[in-house]
């Protein structure tokens, strides 16, 4: 019989699964992905899209995102974006925000302009609904990616506001939308041809 405790500690969607799509592997991160993690970051058109991410980005960098991602302390889900030879080319995250699920990715951008992010991004957002039924995820792009918010809109998000947000690579505050996925809202993956 679960307890009272116990009920209350199961708030999130539990371990990260491995998730695969017609071309893609999603799988938890390890330690062993900071370099490919740091190449993809130190691109500054990457980078710049990101509102934690810092510029310069480096190896310690990403060897201090992954010690907290890759334990029990991380409370939500960091997926690898893998072509299915298991080399790491971006994230696609669900982490909580006090109360909130936000969605967080990025993409190297060797691999732009090919469909990997909203595949990766429809293919996470279904299995964390399926272990999250009911949740709104919250998320947002600054107002230059316009491809960012094409992904999101794929996926059912709608824009819900606009704010000024902190860029730390950029290092000055950038035009943000914000946006949201209610429950009954996402939209299936169209069959790629």
């Amino acid at each position: 019989m679960q307890t009272q405790i116990d009920r209350e500690r199961v708030t999130g969607p539990g371990p990260c699964p491995v998730v695969t799509t017609p071309r893609l592997v999603l799988r938890p991160h390890r330690l062993s992905d900071a370099d490919a993690i740091a190449q993809s970051l130190a691109d500054f058109q990457v980078s710049r899209m990101l509102a934690r991410v810092p510029a310069p980005y480096d190896r310690q960098d990403a060897t201090e995102w992954l010690s907290v991602i890759t334990t029990d302390l991380f409370e939500g889900w960091a997926f690898a974006i893998t072509a299915g030879d298991d080399v790491h080319i971006g994230c696609v995250s669900f982490e909580r925000r006090g109360s909130e699920w936000e969605l967080g990715y990025w993409l190297n951008r060797f691999y732009w302009a090919r469909g990997y992010m909203s595949e990766a991004v429809h293919a996470a957002t279904a299995r964390f609904l399926m272990r999250m039924p009911g949740t709104d995820i919250h998320s947002g792009i600054f107002a230059d990616n316009v491809a960012s918010l094409r992904v999101q809109e794929k996926t059912g998000f709608r824009i819900t506001g606009c704010s000024d947000v902190f860029s730390v690579a950029r290092g000055a505050m950038v035009a943000h939308i914000e946006t949201r996925l209610e429950p009954g809202d996402f939209r299936p993956a169209a069959p790629r041809h």
